[in-house]
């Protein structure tokens, strides 16, 4: 109820991503694969790391922790936004709106600083191996992504109480698919000027901080990788930091295009579009990029699979 006091709206409806009925069916069936491949690609993942101790190190304890963000944070809107393609209004309460957006920006900001830590991971394990052990020991990792999720939660409570201090009288309907602070700005009647700078001040942080960071690490991956004498090493190396650059480089550029610029209807409209990537493109391509091209996983993969047949298998010659 203190919520809702907060407004005189109790309730909002969100657009969704387009308003042509002639889309909303296969963006529905576009978006329900994406869905699913990110929710079993993620899940998977976290299960095969779990019950595999070989896949018990610094690098994949991340890994773990980045397939478990993705998990829940495309959780947190998705179901939403799938039911906007079926439904003539997709209804939110206030108090959901609100706690859409709180678990959406610790989720998000939370995973700003995973990928950094695994940049950071991976520069340590390739510029100075022989200290990795010591440097990224258990400690100090859940030192990292304690770190990370306070940072994430810091962020989140400060996005969501300076938006529950605006107003909002009469429009309510967001035009999104989700809860997102630059939309909700467009809906309200009071001023926005104070939430403006806290949304550039903390996304700014929370975007340069962890892009100087990985710069920096892949900078010096990058010159450790070119004095390597080995082709076959180079390539190897090339490899798996391109991937990762891929995904941070979706992942930051589009929440920069979507908060770094002022709010309007243009704006907001060409950042609806950019936030598809950061919400359903990334957390799908994750478990791709750092398990498919991974032979310590794809090994964990077939040892975990071959586990579980012989298992069926004997089961089936007991039955019978």
């Amino acid at each position: 109820m203190a919520l809702e006091n907060a407004s005189s709206v109790t309730e909002f409806i969100l657009a969704g991503l387009t308003d042509q009925p002639e889309l909303q069916v296969p963006l529905f069936l576009l978006f329900m694969g994406t869905y699913v491949i990110t929710i079993v690609g993620n899940l998977g993942l976290i299960i095969l790391i779990r019950i595999n101790s070989q896949l018990h190190t610094p690098m994949y304890y991340f890994l773990f922790n980045l397939s478990f963000i993705d998990l829940c944070y495309s959780s947190t809107f998705t179901p939403k936004m799938l039911m906007n393609f079926i439904s003539k209004e997709n209804i939110i309460s206030y108090s959901g709106c609100m706690t859409q957006l709180y678990f959406f920006c610790f989720f998000v900001i939370s995973e700003c600083y995973v990928l950094t830590i695994m940049a950071y991971d991976r520069y340590v394990a390739i510029c100075n191996p022989l200290l990795y052990n010591v440097t990224m020991s258990n400690q100090f990792c859940s030192w990292l992504l304690s770190g990370a999720y306070v940072m994430g939660f810091s962020g989140a409570m400060a996005h969501t109480g300076c938006m529950l201090r605006l107003s909002f009288c009469d429009a309510n309907i967001i035009n999104h698919y989700m809860c997102d602070i630059v939309p909700l700005f467009q809906l309200s009647c009071s001023s926005t000027h104070v939430n403006e700078l806290v949304v550039f001040l903390v996304v700014g942080t929370n975007i340069i901080v962890p892009s100087i960071t990985i710069f920096t690490s892949y900078a010096l991956i990058l010159s450790s990788i070119l004095s390597i004498s080995s082709t076959e090493g180079r390539s190897k190396a090339f490899s798996t930091c391109s991937s990762h650059i891929i995904a941070v480089a979706l992942f930051f550029g589009s929440g920069s295009f979507m908060y770094l610029q002022p709010s309007s209807s243009e704006s907001v409209d060409q950042g609806k579009i950019a936030s598809v990537f950061y919400t359903n493109v990334v957390p799908m391509l994750n478990p791709l990029i750092y398990s498919l091209r991974n032979k310590e996983v794809q090994a964990a993969s077939r040892k975990t699979l071959r586990r579980m047949f012989s298992r069926i298998g004997a089961e089936l010659q007991d039955d019978i």
